[in-house]
């Protein structure tokens, strides 16, 4: 019946509510067509046998205050602000109130992102259809308790494990299983929590609720998670990891280094090392991203998307290929019958027979309802005499994977239908000229006749021929704008769709989309490298089933691409979950939405043009102002090296590189990385972030030599070698911010300008405060040194650039 494991059986079997036990529970037995009246449901509520949603959305407050508060950068900075306050320096630990603001306004921010979230996910959240007191209710996944009478039809997630009580079903176990295969359900069989009803319509009795359930006993064995494919988050990591290592032993070095200088206090050393240390943390570039990036889901929310996983923003801004679903995003989503084609019967005889067959169904898809609304206004003087004649005796309901459904009536005999190259088989060739001539216009299924009875999921072997029905898609308003906002911006399409290929290539070409003429039949891919060679080469894939879908996604991200995929069925489930981006409509499936990274609420695909450039504002925002962060932390961990080596007190004390950290730093890049920024994502993120970088961090480091050697030559006094220092790390802060503003707009002007008056404002009138000591003596060669700082900053840069053209010619050539 099921391919679940039998430990995992033994599993559901013994281990029950201790609750439903103590209690010696009596089960109700209701009736499938009234369901439970309210005083069941009242008492189920009274005994707190309500199902509980065990899924935690997003993290709790505490949580998110442990992680921002918690980290190995807060521990670091409060064991070095101790440092400082054991020697007395109390104002050295100014750098605390940056780090607690920087903290705090992570922490709030995450905590309003939080809420939106929460609230958007109700919105989002799934509801069953019960049955209670003869009547069909909508109630949520929370209200349902113990013996309910459920209704599943195709789409529909699992919520609660169940016993079906009337109707045929197939079932994706593959949360459960990781087994892609449809299961046969049929009335008896348990229908497990956490799967999806792949084709038919069932009533079911509730068997578990919340702990009881069978996805809530395993969930930690079975359940599947994508590895989150994120440049920043990897990069980031990465910048953490190296310094965590290696500020330990320098601040041990450097500390034995100066406490061991001439003249040099315990004081001194205490705090020059801090000094040193702090500089080297990028604890801001870590809130920083944290932050913009939530401020882009409470943006995104805005425009009705729910975003489930906080870096696949960034993902889609940098996707070359879109995989689209036909279905639900070209199109409505929803379709209408435009005509049929009578081939060997009246046309009046095959308007009864689909009648009987719509009206007996129990399939719910697009073209059965299309069918199913057009004969809603049928001849009611026909259905008072004659309906009672058509006697069901077999149903076989739809599945994406045979293409078909059918229903054996006693006197009628079988009627099938579905795609016509499946129930044609043999006698395709003979009718391609017909096929090919309407599937230009429409989607074309096939109504046949056998005398057999049908037997589960095998076709007659004797199929007689009736006629054709033609479906059609509706364009989505909006569809040729948002393609074609796709098209300037560099991102292939790719159409993925399980109808005829020549179909979906006529409502590509209403679409406006480029290539539309390059389609191919899937059915006609049999091999890995077959299906490798055809995601190169087409556009357009027809009749294509849940795993080859899945194959052709894994065949174009081996091709080098970033591939995102929308979707909004069942059968699209798998290749969502392969896809580097996955994007799911409101309107569609329980399980696509379970296992998309983003979720379109109003099922709306205008809004993915907003999402993409909301994904662009953020990584060029943050990796604009990672370039502040870094060159500090370059400069710092240069000088630290150096000055475990040089008999020289190290130049700056934390105080002052509280200041250049906010002025150079903290301000703009807070400010800049929430500006708009739409220019298409280019290179590595951590490349992009150390070109820029590594200018403004050298140059401090050659300003610092400098001056330590000019200073000993001249015999300058610390204090002031310290402010010189100081002043030139501003100045080169400056131009580095000077330089990724460009071009300038009024914010990015008024930033610069306001921190050059912040600094000389805390120089002047707070100087003492800062440590900040300069005379006229000096001034002249502050303002040579300055000039040297940014001939240098300018020839490193040159230098980098001239690095990394040689660097991506050498790649273009070796790819060539």
């Amino acid at each position: 019946m099921t391919n679940i494991s039998e430990k995992k059986k033994e599993c559901l079997k013994t281990e029950q509510n201790q609750k439903i036990d103590d209690i010696k529970l009596i089960r109700f037995q209701p009736n499938i067509k009234q369901g439970l009246n309210r005083n069941q449901v009242e008492q189920r509520q009274k005994e707190d046998l309500v199902n509980k949603d065990t899924m935690i959305r997003t993290k709790s407050i505490k949580s998110i205050i442990a992680k921002n508060f918690f980290t190995i950068f807060n521990l670091i900075n409060l064991l070095l602000a101790l440092a400082v306050f054991a020697v007395g320096s109390y104002k050295n630990m100014l750098f605390m109130i940056i780090v607690i603001i920087n903290t705090a306004i992570s922490t709030i921010q995450e905590i309003h992102s939080k809420k939106v979230l929460d609230k958007l996910s109700l919105i989002a959240s799934t509801k069953v259809k019960a049955i209670r007191d003869g009547k069909q209710e909508i109630i949520h996944i929370n209200e349902i308790v113990l013996d309910d009478i459920l209704i599943f039809q195709t789409g529909n997630q699992v919520v609660v494990d169940s016993i079906v009580q009337e109707g045929e079903i197939e079932v994706n176990e593959s949360f459960i299983t990781g087994e892609a295969e449809a299961v046969f359900k049929k009335k008896g069989d348990i229908i497990y929590s956490g799967s999806f009803i792949v084709s038919g319509q069932c009533i079911a009795k509730v068997e578990h609720i919340g702990n009881d359930n069978f996805t809530s006993k395993i969930s930690n064995e079975t359940k599947y998670i994508k590895r989150i494919k994120s440049e920043i988050m990897i990069s980031l990591n990465e910048v953490i990891k190296i310094i965590s290592i290696l500020i330990i032993p320098i601040g041990a070095l450097l500390f034995f280094n100066q406490i061991g200088l001439e003249g040099n206090t315990i004081q001194y050393a205490v705090v020059n090392t801090v000094a040193a240390l702090i500089g080297m943390i990028p604890e801001g570039l870590i809130l920083l991203t944290s932050t913009v990036l939530a401020v882009s889901v409470i943006r995104l929310s805005k425009h009705k998307v729910l975003v489930q996983e906080l870096y696949c923003i960034e993902t889609l801004a940098r996707v070359d290929m879109l995989c689209l679903d036909k279905t639900g995003t070209i199109t409505e989503g929803k379709m209408r019958l435009k005509n049929i084609v009578p081939i060997y019967e009246t046309k009046e005889k095959m308007e009864e027979i689909l009648f009987h067959f719509v009206q007996n169904s129990k399939d719910s898809n697009s073209s059965i309802e299309a069918i199913r609304e057009a004969f809603l206004s049928f001849n009611q003087n026909y259905l008072e005499g004659k309906s009672n004649e058509w006697k069901i005796k077999k149903i076989i309901s739809f599945s994406s994977d045979k293409k078909w459904s059918g229903i054996t009536f006693q006197k009628e005999g079988s009627y099938l239908l579905g795609a016509p190259e499946i129930l044609l088989k043999e006698k395709k060739e003979e009718y391609s000229e017909l096929l090919e001539k309407y599937s230009k216009e429409a989607r074309v299924l096939l109504l046949a006749h056998s005398n057999e009875i049908l037997q589960n999921q095998t076709l007659p072997n004797e199929i007689e021929i009736i006629g054709l029905i033609l479906i059609q898609d509706e364009i989505r308003k909006s569809a040729k704008e948002t393609l074609e906002y796709f098209k300037n911006q560099g991102v292939a399409i790719r159409i993925i769709s399980g109808d005829n290929p020549i179909t979906v290539s006529q409502i590509a070409k209403e679409a406006g989309i480029n290539g539309y003429e390059k389609y191919i039949d899937a059915t006609s891919l049999h091999t890995e490298q077959e299906l490798k060679e055809a995601a190169n080469k087409y556009v357009i894939f027809g009749r294509v089933t849940p795993i080859q879908k899945k194959q052709l996604v894994k065949a174009m991200k081996n091709l080098g691409h970033t591939v995102a995929m929308t979707g909004d069925g069942v059968n699209d489930i798998i290749a969502l979950k392969e896809a580097d981006c996955s994007i799911a409509m409101a309107s569609g499936s329980d399980a696509a939405k379970s296992v998309s990274q983003l979720v379109l609420l109003d099922s709306n695909f205008e809004a993915m043009p907003k999402i993409v450039a909301e994904g662009r504002r953020t990584i060029n925002n943050i990796e604009r102002s990672a370039s502040l962060f870094l060159s500090k932390t370059i400069y710092s961990s240069i000088l630290a090296v150096l000055f475990v080596f040089l008999k020289e007190r190290y130049p700056f004390i934390p105080i002052q590189l509280s200041l250049i950290s906010l002025v150079c730093i903290g301000i703009p890049s807070f400010i800049l990385a929430l500006e708009p920024n739409k220019k298409i994502v280019k290179g590595k993120f951590i490349s992009n972030v150390i070109s820029k970088a590594i200018p403004a961090g050298l140059t401090v480091v050659l300003n610092v030599i400098l001056v330590t050697i000019l200073g000993a030559m001249l015999h300058i006094p610390k204090g002031i070698c310290s402010t010189i220092c100081v002043i030139l790390t501003t100045l080169t802060g400056f131009t580095l911010l000077f330089k990724i503003s460009k071009p300038f707009n009024l914010v990015r002007t008024v930033i610069l300008i306001s921190m050059i008056l912040l600094f000389s404002t805390c120089a002047i009138w707070f100087r003492d405060f800062f440590a900040l000591m300069l005379t006229e003596k000096y001034a002249i060669l502050v303002v040579i040194l300055s000039f040297i700082a940014i001939a240098n900053f300018i020839l490193l840069s040159l230098l980098m650039h001239f690095l990394q053209e040689k660097r991506t010619t050498k790649f273009l050539c070796n790819k060539s």
